[in-house]
């Protein structure tokens, strides 16, 4: 498809390369030569204010054109069932299709002044997504599904290339073990406040995981890797290498059975750094965390995820990029379930203060066990109820579903007893 556009601004070429090179894998052309576009003879689209001819016409709303960062005019309308906005007339589309995903995937909203939590998070309650009813859904993608019929109408013989629905486990490791490798300091403490509260439970649980009488509670990972080797699923792990801190209670860095633990698992899966919430005020922090965990592999770490999932956009990703992160998993929300970018393919992070898209991946995950947990305040059987209404909807795009995932919610220990068969659940309803 030649596609004509008068001016080839960044934002332009990240929009198109977004819809029709990522999500839909068709071969595209940009042209700005009016005479070029006009002689040619094939499937053409024009995008811009005003019509040339006879061919197909998109109208422009404007967003792509602009620089900077300015509040935009969202007003919302239905189309095919779908909401939408960034309207226009006499146009194959009632909106402009291309200037309302670059909004949703830049994260546009994010840059312009937003009330956060208490982590200094952007929430889901504050995004345009939350407030009309959309979240759940990824609406770029059910969006481009009926483009795509737009334009078959329009050119019965261009093809597509044909899209399969993918899924992808990704699993954090906050907290490898529950009692073991948290050093004599920490764990002399924990005895000492169990004692102090009476608690004989936890010192005799305790004290027999210490000895090798019980399994550590939080050590599933051979389960977790017998499952996925089971259903042929692809992880990503990522494991925090933190110093020890209020909002960062890993293992030490240094514990041998830690290590030993990490290079297991990177035979099985690929392995990601888990930055902590301490390095988002320090980039010296973050970069100390990432070679941590390159040296204990002895290979480049390419794969990011915050903890806490503090993503503070475009200081985040700048700072990932600077490390030479490839892909970052972050793009989600902690408190609700859904799209945080509307959508559910991965895509390449663009960066509205310097107008250019990067070589960052973006892979948008779309449920987390912790959310139905201290969230949503669900029972398992409530949160596979909600997670089966999310695959639907990303099996209905034939797209790509991520799952967040704790090693800790296969413990069936303490407040996650209960929830160990969840996780095959949700793998039995997506194989199916």
């Amino acid at each position: 498809m030649l596609i004509y556009t008068p001016k080839i601004t960044s934002r332009i070429q990240y929009s198109f390369q977004l819809i029709f090179g990522t999500v839909w894998n068709s071969k595209y052309e940009i042209t700005d030569d009016i005479d070029y576009f006009l002689s040619y003879s094939d499937i053409k689209l024009n995008y811009s204010n005003k019509r040339l001819a006879n061919e197909c016409f998109l109208k422009s709303y404007g967003l792509l054109s602009e620089k900077g960062i300015s509040d935009q005019e969202i007003i919302f309308e239905k189309w095919n069932e779908l909401p939408t906005f960034f309207h226009v007339k006499d146009s194959i589309l009632p909106f402009d299709i291309f200037s309302a995903s670059f909004y949703l995937v830049s994260r546009y909203e994010e840059y312009l002044p937003h009330i956060k939590d208490h982590y200094e998070r952007f929430t889901a309650k504050e995004s345009l997504a939350f407030k009309n009813g959309f979240l759940h859904r990824p609406l770029i993608n059910l969006w481009l599904k009926e483009f795509k019929k737009c334009l078959l109408s329009y050119f019965p013989i261009l093809e597509f290339p044909e899209n399969k629905f993918t899924y992808q486990s990704t699993i954090d490791i906050d907290n490898a073990y529950y009692f073991l490798e948290k050093g004599f300091v920490r764990t002399a403490a924990s005895f000492i406040r169990s004692a102090i509260q009476m608690d004989k439970v936890s010192i005799n649980e305790r004290k027999d995981v210490l000895l090798g009488h019980l399994p550590d509670p939080y050590d599933t990972f051979e389960y977790q890797l017998a499952l996925n080797e089971k259903y042929g699923v692809d992880v990503v792990y990522f494991v925090l290498l933190a110093d020890y801190g209020l909002n960062d209670k890993n293992c030490s860095v240094h514990s041998r059975k830690f290590q030993l633990l990490i290079k297991h698992l990177s035979d099985h899966a690929k392995i990601g750094i888990h930055p902590s919430f301490a390095s988002n005020k320090s980039f010296d922090t973050l970069s100390m965390e990432k070679k941590r965990l390159e040296n204990v592999l002895k290979k480049e770490v390419k794969l990011s995820r915050q903890h806490f999932l503090k993503l503070e956009i475009p200081k985040t990703y700048r700072n990932l990029l600077e490390l030479s992160i490839t892909d970052d998993y972050t793009m989600g929300y902690a408190a609700h379930l859904g799209f945080r970018a509307s959508i559910c393919t991965p895509f390449y992070f663009y960066d509205l203060e310097i107008e250019s898209a990067t070589k960052l991946k973006v892979h948008p995950f779309a449920v987390m066990d912790a959310t139905f947990k201290y969230y949503l305040k669900s029972s398992p059987d409530e949160a596979l109820k909600d997670i089966q209404l999310i695959v639907d909807e990303v099996k209905s795009v034939d797209g790509h579903f991520i799952s967040l995932w704790h090693n800790e919610t296969w413990s069936d220990y303490k407040e996650w007893k209960g929830w160990i068969h969840l996780y095959e659940q949700m793998l039995q309803y997506i194989k199916k």
